[in-house]
């Protein structure tokens, strides 16, 4: 079976994708992966051809600040509208027509694409291709009156005055979404497509024949109304190396009692301060062993500024061989840092803001 796999270009989007590809192609399939070029050397990695994006504008975590410099001051309500105008649906039309195009010389039979892909909507409606829709995060799930509004941290509501509360929310989240789906609809004309008039929560699930989503129901609030073709499928993580990475800094493990492992992800690692320079602070010069793993940001500056025997201060740490010999996870929040870190139980203390984390 010809099969395309396509993702945003963030990490997060792209990485739970990488295993499954990997898999079918080992299976004899004829797999392909469309995202930004900037992942041409994983994807080669990991032996799946990458077709790059050809009409498409990369925005990615590394340089989303260099294409929107205003984002840095959107926070909140402003924030979430802005990265689904500008961000998500600001490419689509261009995936789609790349998307069209590929299909031409690759006459992929599936596509199998990230929850926020969104140009998997056309690929199932002009195309007629069956699409598998990839959950790469806990949130945003599909709407639900047992569920709470996403982005604030709520839990589900019992009493009359939250539920209120809720709606009145769940309003404001919805108001922030419709300049990028009337951007959307805008295009669905173009399209001679209808416009889709649900909540843009709801639409991975209506695009895809099913849709899987990354974790265990645990991992989310207990509801009964899940769409029919939704699938829980526990942790979709990268392929695991054919042999344990080594670490520089073996040695240390050893020496110490624990292993503390921080992470502040690779999208809202620009400021350390919000994660990174706190932890290490409290822990440097302590009976700790703290790796600090900053997303290839900063590491010299942490590094100078943390030069103790305790703290070791990494671009990246294969999570695979680490993970095993921690006691503690100090992170931002990011999915797939938790799956990693709750296969190998380790404990959570996690801290995130942004992203509805």
């Amino acid at each position: 079976m010809r099969i395309l796999f396509a993702s945003m270009p963030f990490d997060g989007h792209f990485l739970p994708l990488t295993g499954l590809a990997r898999h079918l192609g080992q299976r004899g399939h004829d797999v392909r992966f469309y995202t930004g070029p900037s992942y041409a050397r994983r994807l080669s990695a990991v032996d799946v051809p990458h077709l790059p994006f050809r009409r498409a504008t990369e925005v990615n975590g590394g340089n989303l600040a260099e294409h929107f410099p205003e984002v840095e001051r959107l926070k909140g309500p402003k924030r979430i509208a802005f990265d689904l105008e500008k961000v998500f649906f600001g490419n689509t039309e261009a995936h789609f027509a790349d998307l069209r195009e590929i299909h031409e010389e690759f006459a992929f039979e599936v596509l199998v694409a990230d929850g926020a892909f969104y140009a998997a909507y056309l690929v199932a409606k002009q195309l007629g291709l069956p699409v598998y829709g990839i959950g790469p995060g806990p949130t945003p799930a599909p709407t639900s009156p047992s569920a709470p509004p996403p982005f604030f941290g709520l839990t589900p509501a019992t009493r009359p005055l939250a539920k209120l509360k809720h709606r009145v929310i769940r309003a404001m989240v919805e108001s922030t979404t419709k300049p990028g789906m009337a951007t959307f609809n805008d295009m669905l004309a173009r399209e001679g497509l209808p416009p889709y008039t649900r909540s843009v929560f709801d639409l991975p699930w209506d695009t895809a024949t099913l849709f899987f989503q990354t974790g265990v129901p645990e991992m989310d609030f207990p509801r009964r109304d899940w769409p029919p073709n939704h699938r829980f499928v526990g942790a979709l993580l990268p392929p695991r190396a054919a042999a344990p990475a080594a670490l520089p800094f073996a040695d240390k493990l050893d020496r110490f009692p624990s292993t503390v492992v921080v992470s502040q992800g690779t999208v809202d690692n620009r400021d350390p301060q919000k994660l990174l320079v706190p932890a290490l602070t409290a822990l440097a010069g302590g009976e700790h062993l703290v790796v600090a793993c900053t997303g290839r940001r900063h590491t010299d500056t942490l590094r100078a500024r943390f030069p103790h025997d305790n703290v070791v201060v990494e671009d990246w740490v294969d999570f695979d061989t680490l993970l095993p010999r921690a006691d503690l996870f100090i992170c931002n929040g990011g999915y797939g840092s938790i799956m990693h870190a709750l296969m190998n139980e380790v404990p959570i203390l996690s801290a995130g803001k942004l992203e509805g984390k």
